[in-house]
């Protein structure tokens, strides 16, 4: 057998650096004066400077975020190969991985049935023996392939044949596709790993010029290489615990600069604009406070203080108020609109959807019935005539609280002055919509902003996409709240679950039905999804009321809600049901939020396994909300091992905060708010929720540097702002 190759050659700084812990630690340290001194412009140049990234390459590497040479540093690999030991043909076991050198004695190419593909076959050996190496539909490769070549195989045994991943030749060759530890990077259609791997060499000399954005004693105390060395080691790593030790350091690296951007964003909207100043509570709010007919929970008292604390201070309130379904938060955003309204300002409240307003603007009728205070209701559904009254009285200031929609915030709707904004949830909002309504505030100041959301957000996101924020948290459920018990049914279960339903209307109550489509064939046609897709039973809103209406709830009232019913027939919709008059509302997930009708009990989901556990809980939440025993059922045909985790964590746990962290962890932090909304940060390495903890070290690190040095821009902290606004920001995000 022949000897095995030598180690891929490595920079000599990048293997002293991180030959140990210790040294991965100190070694950049140690060297930075021998060093030139960074360049970032080498990092800014085009992906097509590469060798071999021609105008097809460049596009497909578009489509992975990589558009620079910069962008590639940091593009790490998912997983590595240990291809480190070169092993002999006639020690191969059947499946195994391996690599092997070998040289070449025959080729040939044989068609095969299928006439399109072709399989390449050629005789290799080594000292233990011969075998046949095989390539699937890789024609060319023959050509290259002559008798005598040797050659690096990685690949397995398939019965007495050598399936080729991936091969080099000896003799030229770089090594790094076959020997050591060879990285895997996340790859997309056109773009193979074994290209960005080449792609990840001709770089990897340019890591020197980038930017070191931690301050040195940051690094010496917390023991942390260089970023330059971390980026070698990440890609072209010696063993694989360099790898991990790089990969953790970049990752507290990228969450640092993203926790310096929140705190940089936060202190340049607070010093750019004063907040509103409303003085101390008035009359008015403590005389509304006292006529509540019912008590504040603990969480909501503790909620009126911090929120008050925020209207007194000069600096505008930016607060997060997460609630649990059914926590109140409604009458906390009241007590901050009336503090704006007591003080002779105005005061908004946006919601997302024209169904979310009207119960908005219900709740707030019902809460104020003891204070006459007008307000209106603005959305795209409002009447012409009433529109340009509105319109009117809140550029006169007349008119001192409006609830709407995105209507708010077009630009003819002008206020006197709008002190406190409330935008519930706010993360189906973008930023620049949030930004139009906080422009909307008087001359020179900012309105108070309010934000809510009854998503419950675990810690991983409230630390990311919303860490320039105070935020205050409701647990407790008002008192009379009876828990909901969740029963995960199949077919089987259907004609009970039915008679369940009019057992519970017979006594008076009323029941949702939550149905995943609108129109099941025009959703189906429209599906641009595989064919597995579109077989999905799905049930369809609009076919399922009327089929209710015909056999299990002939002798009830159903009723229908969708998104894409006109407004006025969503009004008459939820009036009937809310009035009681409809007893079965059948419906899609519009009703996932806003929706109080305290006398339903029965929430029946159909196709349970299509939706996210935040979603489900909300729409679990549509119930429990009175006196009497509710019930969600949830009908569902899991699939997967995932629906299956999903569905069964639903099943049994109630705390909306615990689910979300499960659901944080099963889809990842784009999904659990739904659709990816603008300004949710992308991590090009960090791995949430599994780096919370480099999260948490990351946030508490640059809150300490701030306190110290007063802000982030000191000079003693280097470049950090400016590798900051490099990596996470704009205008909008962190002010230059």
């Amino acid at each position: 057998m022949a000897t095995a190759p030598a180690p891929i050659p490595r920079s000599g700084p990048v293997a002293r650096a991180l030959g140990s812990p210790e040294a991965l630690a100190l070694g950049d340290l140690r060297r930075a004066p021998l060093r030139s001194r960074p360049q970032p412009s080498r990092l800014d140049a085009p992906i097509t400077a590469l060798r071999g990234a021609g105008p097809r390459l460049s596009a497909a590497a578009a489509e992975l975020h990589l558009s620079t040479l910069g962008d590639l540093l940091l593009h790490v690999p998912h997983r590595y190969l240990d291809r480190s030991e070169i092993r002999e043909l006639a020690g191969l076991r059947t499946g195994e991985q391996a690599t092997v050198e070998v040289e070449v004695r025959s080729v040939r190419v044989r068609p095969t049935r299928k006439r399109r593909l072709r399989i390449v076959e050629a005789g290799v050996a080594d000292r233990s023996g011969p075998m046949t190496a095989i390539w699937f539909n890789q024609a060319w490769i023959a050509d290259r392939l002559a008798p005598g070549t040797r050659l690096l195989l990685s690949g397995k045994l398939e019965r007495d044949r050598f399936r080729v991943a991936e091969y080099e030749f000896v003799e030229g060759g770089s090594g790094r596709h076959t020997t050591g530890i060879v990285p895997v990077h996340p790859a997309g259609e056109g773009l193979t790993p074994k290209r960005i791997r080449d792609w990840a060499s001709q770089v990897g000399s340019l890591a020197r010029h980038a930017i070191e954005p931690l301050p040195a004693e940051l690094r010496a105390r917390r023991r942390l290489a260089g970023a330059a060395d971390a980026l070698a080691a990440v890609h072209f790593p010696e063993q694989l615990g360099d790898a991990e030790r790089a990969r953790e350091r970049l990752a507290f690296e990228e969450l640092f600069l993203h926790q310096a951007a929140l705190a940089a964003r936060r202190q340049g909207r607070r010093a750019r604009r004063p907040g509103v100043d409303l003085g101390s509570p008035g009359e008015l709010v403590a005389d509304w406070l006292g006529s509540l007919p019912f008590e504040l929970t603990g969480d909501q008292r503790a909620a009126v203080e911090e929120i008050d604390g925020d209207l007194a201070r000069p600096e505008p309130m930016q607060r997060l108020l997460m609630g649990e379904v059914g926590s109140g938060k409604t009458v906390l955003a009241l007590f901050a609109m009336l503090r704006a309204v007591e003080s002779g300002y105005q005061a908004a409240l946006m919601a997302p959807t024209e169904t979310l307003a009207d119960q908005h603007a219900a709740t707030l009728d019902r809460l104020l019935a003891q204070r006459p205070l007008p307000f209106a209701l603005l959305t795209s559904a409002t009447p012409a005539a009433r529109r340009r009254e509105a319109l009117a009285r809140l550029a006169s200031g007349e008119l001192r609280v409006v609830v709407g929609t995105h209507a708010l915030i077009e630009p003819e709707v002008a206020f006197r002055g709008l002190a406190v904004c409330v935008v519930d949830e706010q993360h189906r909002f973008g930023v620049e919509q949030r930004a139009a309504l906080d422009a909307k505030g008087p001359d020179g100041a900012a309105p108070h902003a309010l934000h809510m959301t009854a998503t419950p957000i675990p810690r991983t996101l409230s630390l990311t996409a919303y860490g320039d924020l105070d935020a205050t948290v409701l647990h407790e459920l008002p008192a009379g709240r009876e828990p909901v018990d969740t029963w995960v049914v199949g077919e089987e279960k259907r004609a009970g679950a039915y008679e369940f339903i009019r057992a519970r209307l017979r006594e008076g109550r009323q029941a949702y039905v939550v149905c995943p489509l609108v129109e099941q064939r025009a959703a189906s046609e429209r599906s641009p999804g595989p064919a597995r897709w579109r077989k999905l039973e799905a049930k369809a809103a609009a076919e399922e009321a009327e089929r209710l209406r015909a056999t299990e709830f002939a002798d009830f009232e159903v009723g229908l809600l969708h998104g894409q019913m006109p407004a006025r027939e969503k009004q008459r919709a939820m009036k009937g049901f809310a009035s009681g008059a409809t007893h079965v509302l059948v419906a899609t997930s519009v009703i996932e939020v806003g929706i109080d009708v305290a006398n339903a009990t029965v929430i029946l989901v159909e196709g349970a396994e299509r939706y996210g556990l935040s979603q489900l809980h909300q729409l679990r939440g549509r119930v429990g909300r009175g006196e009497h025993a509710s019930q969600c059922i949830l009908f569902a045909d899991p699939g997967s091992e995932l629906a299956r985790r999903r569905l069964s964590a639903i099943e049994q746990e109630r705390d909306g905060f615990r689910l979300a962290e499960v659901d944080l962890a099963l889809r990842g932090e784009g999904e659990i708010l739904g659709t990816r909304q603008h300004g949710l940060p992308r991590f090009r390495i960090a791995e949430l929720p599994d780096d919370l903890a480099l999260l948490t070290d990351a946030r508490r690190e640059v809150i300490a540097l701030r306190d110290r040095y007063g802000s982030l821009e000191a000079p003693e902290l280097g470049p950090l702002l400016d590798a900051a606004r490099r990596r996470f920001g704009d205008e909008r995000v962190i002010p230059a």
